[in-house]
Formats: C-alpha cells, sequence, structure tokens
C-alpha cells in the first residue's frame, strides 16, 4: 500500500495496486488558468479542485490524476495571462483521460469542476458518453453546488469571481500566494431574472459566458474581481474546505456502493 496520491508520483505497479485498494475508483481534478483580480493567482480554479481532490484522496484512499489546468475562460480574456481552449476540445481531453484511465481498470470517476458554472456543459457532455460508451460510473462534483447548506451561514453574498468564496479557500489553502491588500470590492449588480448562483431561489434565465464587450468596463474597473473579497476570512475558508471535503468523501462511499 502507498500513501501517495497523485498518479504522476507514483509508479505503474503503485497504480496496479492502488486500482484494486481504491475499488477501481479515481478522481479527476479539473479548472482554469484565468485571471482572479489583483489577489489571487491565476491557477486558482485548479488549485482548488486539486486541494479537495487531496484531501479527500488520503481520507478515501483513492487516487488522483494529474490537473487540467486550462478550462473555458472566453470571458476573461480581457487581462493578461489567461488561457481558453474551446469547450468541444475539453469535452475530448477529458473523454480521453477517462477512456485512458478505465483501459487500465479504473471504472468509478469523481470529476471535480474548480472552473464554476463555466465548465459544467462540456464535462456533462464527456461524462455522459463516457457513460454511454465506456459502461462507467461517473459524478461532476462541483463546490458552488455542493456547498449551499453553508455559505449563508458564513457571510458570504453571491457566486462570482475572485469574490470572498474563492478568497477565502485560498487564503486557507495557498495563503502564500493571496494578496489580499490588492482586493478590489465590485458587489454584485442585481439584474432582473438573472443570477449564476446555483443556491438562487428565484426565477433565472440559464448562464451564457459574456463577451468581451459586456465585461470589459466592469473588469477593468475592479482589475476581474465580482463580489467582495473584502469579506474573505481564513476561518470560513477552512469551514469551506472541511464541509467540501467530507461530502466528497461522501460522494465517493457512495459511488463506490453502486
Amino acid at each position: 500500500m502507498t500513501d501517495r496520491i497523485w498518479l504522476q508520483e507514483m509508479t505503474w505497479e503503485e497504480i496496479k495496486t492502488k486500482i484494486d485498494e481504491s475499488h477501481k475508483t479515481i478522481i479527476l481534478p479539473f479548472g482554469s488558468t484565468e485571471q482572479h483580480g489583483p489577489h489571487l493567482p491565476l491557477g486558482t480554479d485548479t488549485m482548488v479542485a486539486m486541494t479537495l481532490a487531496q484531501d479527500a484522496a488520503l481520507k478515501a484512499n483513492v487516487p488522483v490524476a494529474p490537473p487540467l489546468w486550462f478550462g473555458w475562460s472566453p470571458h476573461h480574456m480581457i487581462l493578461p495571462g489567461t488561457i481558453t481552449i474551446r469547450p468541444e476540445i475539453l469535452a475530448e481531453i477529458a473523454f480521453d483521460i477517462i477512456s485512458s484511465l478505465h483501459h487500465h481498470g479504473f471504472d468509478k470517476f469523481v470529476l471535480i469542476n474548480g472552473h464554476r458554472i463555466v465548465n459544467i456543459a462540456w464535462m456533462q457532455i464527456a461524462g455522459e458518453r463516457a457513460k454511454r460508451e465506456l459502461g462507467v460510473k461517473l459524478v461532476i462534483f462541483d463546490p458552488a453546488f455542493m456547498s449551499k447548506t453553508i455559505t449563508s451561514e458564513l457571510g458570504w453574498g453571491d457566486v462570482g469571481h475572485a469574490e470572498e468564496i474563492e478568497g477565502s479557500h485560498m487564503m486557507y489553502r495557498y495563503p502564500d500566494l493571496v494578496k489580499m491588500d490588492r482586493a478590489i470590492d465590485n458587489p454584485h449588480p442585481k439584474k432582473h431574472l438573472y443570477s449564476v448562483d446555483p443556491s438562487y431561489k428565484d426565477d433565472t434565465l440559464c448562464y451564457v459566458p459574456s463577451s468581451l464587450e459586456e465585461m470589459k468596463a466592469s473588469t477593468l474597473k475592479s482589475g476581474g474581481t465580482m463580489g467582495e473579497p473584502s469579506k474573505a476570512s481564513v476561518d470560513g475558508g477552512k469551514k469551506y474546505h472541511d464541509h467540501l471535503t467530507s461530502r466528497l468523501v461522501e460522494v465517493i462511499r457512495i459511488l463506490q456502493q453502486k
């Protein structure tokens, strides 16, 4: 038995053992490389997926595949450093990753999405194809959807971008990469019949990524932030992280029982 969980750190012999130990279960972290305001690193979304995967994997004794550092980010191309990949390409990459791992014996997949609602569409397409063509068991674990029971008690606002939710998580797990003295608040404007927050209870249109023109004024004003990062806290980040890790372990156990 090895206590290592990252595939890239193991030999093929250790991975072969891990397939049996994990009941053929593996975690796949997906994120993005995109601007996250003046105070958070471009890898925030991927790092969120990685840290959740790592802590849950250690508790559940399952391996984690190397993270995919790129997502669909056309609406963040205003600021430098952002890399956006077409969703159809991402869906193909995700399917090929799943197919490769399934070839070697894995048949239960937990896809962690660190890039909020933007990544979900292509992850669903890849996941459905994998279930249909390969016969695998597969779920998508999204932090925004899986934290609806605690975000209000933490005093945070709606899901946005580089806001107090992501800021708190990063402050707790990657404090050396956070520059809170650079954070700029940019409170959510109220929009009739529209919200991207999964916990929003009123009527809303479905999300469509904004164009560069739609994003330009707000992005340049706030440095890329949407929300109130000044509300971020290490304590809130710990509660948020622990809740999600616990849920992720629970999801893994449920998947392994099917």
